[in-house]
C-alpha cells in the first residue's frame, strides 16, 4: 500500500475508489496522567501524551489502510491526520485520504 500526502502520484493512472479512514481515542492511566499534570505546571514537553498521540496515529493510519485495502485500493493519497480532545487526558486522532486502484 502506497500512502502518500500529495493529491496525485506522478506518472501512475488510477480509479478514484472515494474517502478511507480510521479512528481512535486514547487516554493514559490515571498515574501517568497525575504526572503529566504535575509536568504541565512546570513547563516542557509531556513525553507520555507524544507517545499516546504517537501510537495512536499509527493505530488510526493502520486503521485506515484496512478500510482501503477492502476497497482494493492500491494507495492512499492526500493522506491527513486530524485530533481533538474527547475529554480531559483523552483524545481523538482520525487518519483520513483518498482511497485509489492503479489503473493501466
Amino acid at each position: 500500500m502506497i500512502i502518500v500526502t500529495i493529491d496525485h502520484i506522478p506518472g501512475r493512472n488510477y480509479e478514484v475508489l472515494g474517502v478511507v479512514k480510521g479512528n481512535v481515542v486514547q487516554s493514559k492511566n490515571f498515574g501517568k496522567d497525575f504526572m503529566s499534570a504535575m509536568k504541565g505546571l512546570v513547563g516542557g514537553e509531556i513525553a507520555d501524551y507524544t507517545e499516546m498521540l504517537a501510537e495512536a496515529r499509527q493505530i488510526a493510519t493502520g486503521r485506515m489502510v484496512k478500510e482501503a485495502e477492502v476497497m482494493g485500493a492500491d494507495a492512499v493519497l492526500n493522506l491527513r491526520y486530524a485530533s481533538s480532545s474527547v475529554m480531559q487526558s483523552a483524545a481523538e486522532c482520525i487518519a483520513y485520504g483518498t482511497a485509489v486502484r492503479f489503473v493501466d
